[in-house]
């Protein structure tokens, strides 16, 4: 498990709580309307610079990155919880700040790397299927990992990689189901194949229609025949 990147400083400024208008005139100075809860306190509304949360939005261990939080000469250690993009443009709304403890273990989900070659997938001709994207765990703030490697230099073709099988911490709690498939290496799915025969097999089929023109030929051959027997003995 990799380490998370060092604690960042967000500066902030007290605001009033205010409506979608003020929300508005703030954003044109530069800053967004954010609110920062928790650790027993009551919520406060503050301003924030958006390019600072982004940059702890984009950093190696992102939305799980603890940081300072500064508001006219009080400090925290907090953590952003959820944030608002602007749908068409992509800039930063809102966003939502708690207060963390940092003696006290808290539960998050971190992502999954995945590292090396499989060989399964180099010399067997396998497909990498990776299952989970993240995993959940119980730490202290300061031991959040940026990410959890796992190795798949020997993964062969058919064996999987479980939840069990990632390497243990003695910081970390792996909350996630331990026989949960992490990463496999399988073979291609060929579902097209099937259909396009049966595509082909129908294509190839005699039409129904020409079937019931021969059969009611059949039928009008048969009456005339049966016609032709019957005219000499009309004759006589």
């Amino acid at each position: 498990m990799a380490t998370a990147t060092a604690p960042n400083l967000v500066e902030a400024k007290p605001r009033e709580a205010s409506d979608k208008n003020a929300a508005r005139r703030l954003r044109t100075t530069g800053l967004i309307p954010a609110v920062l809860y928790g650790a027993g306190k009551e919520p406060r509304p503050i301003a924030v610079d958006p390019k600072q949360i982004q940059r702890i939005l984009y950093s190696d261990s992102g939305h799980n990155t603890i940081f300072d939080v500064t508001v006219e000469g009080e400090q925290a250690k907090a953590m952003i919880v959820d944030w608002q993009y602007e749908p068409i443009k992509g800039s930063l709304l809102h966003v939502d700040l708690k207060r963390i403890a940092m003696d006290k273990k808290m539960r998050v989900r971190v992502p999954i790397q995945v590292k090396g070659e499989a060989p399964g997938v180099k010399t067997e001709g396998g497909i990498l299927d990776i299952v989970m994207r993240e995993l959940e765990i119980e730490c202290l703030p300061a031991d959040i990992p940026s990410h959890v490697i796992v190795d798949i230099s020997s993964l062969a073709f058919g064996e999987p990689i479980r939840v069990s099988d990632l390497p243990k911490s003695d910081k970390v709690k792996i909350l996630s189901d331990a026989d949960l498939t992490v990463v496999h290496v399988t073979s291609v799915k060929e579902e097209v194949a099937p259909v396009v025969e049966e595509v082909a097999a129908v294509a190839g089929a005699t039409p129904a229609e020409p079937e019931v023109i021969k059969k009611g030929k059949q039928e009008t051959e048969g009456a005339e025949a049966e016609k032709s027997e019957k005219k000499p003995e009309k004759k006589k």
